[in-house]
């Protein structure tokens, strides 16, 4: 019976699952992106959210901790020296997972998952102005513009007969 076993097994055995998960925080680490299936996404998304809230208080003990779970020391920097600083004031919620469609292959959920803060595409950008299709302040704005240009025009005709007469 599977009572209160709440996380997915991916079809692995324990130690192959521990390895698989921590390969992928490594690459999501150093990569900031990564695509996976969705299934996966979602397991890895509750292996590194923890690990990156450890990552917060730089200390020797939060430090073996993580490295205990990630066995690669480049990663553990990489987590303590670039993503800690960027993301010491979020509360949580470091990861962003996007659903990509199904894979070709064998139909699968595939995903994306990436590190909120290091996103250039969904940075804070200031937002356009809504447009509706029914604005009535919207066409007095269309019908000035093509009304300054054929007075620019007549402005130019007298100039350009000039010319000629010399």
């Amino acid at each position: 019976m599977r009572h209160g076993k709440k996380f997915n097994h991916l079809g692995r055995t324990a130690d192959h699952r521990r390895a698989m998960l921590a390969n992928m925080a490594i690459s999501l680490i150093m990569h900031k992106r990564i695509t996976t299936t969705l299934a996966k996404a979602k397991a890895l998304k509750k292996y590194v959210e923890p690990l990156i809230t450890r990552s917060k208080e730089d200390t020797t003990n939060s430090r073996r901790v993580v490295f205990r779970y990630l066995q690669n020391k480049y990663a553990v920097t990489e987590l303590f020296k670039e993503i800690a600083p960027k993301v010491g004031d979020r509360p949580g919620g470091y990861t962003r997972i996007i659903k990509l469609g199904a894979r070709k292959g064998d139909g699968a959920d595939m995903a994306f998952i990436e590190l909120v803060d290091f996103d250039e595409n969904m940075a804070k950008a200031p937002k356009a102005a809504k447009k509706t299709r029914r604005s009535r302040k919207a066409a007095p704005k269309a019908e000035e513009a093509p009304a300054a240009a054929p007075e620019v025009k007549a402005e130019e005709a007298p100039a350009a007969e000039e010319a000629k007469a010399e």
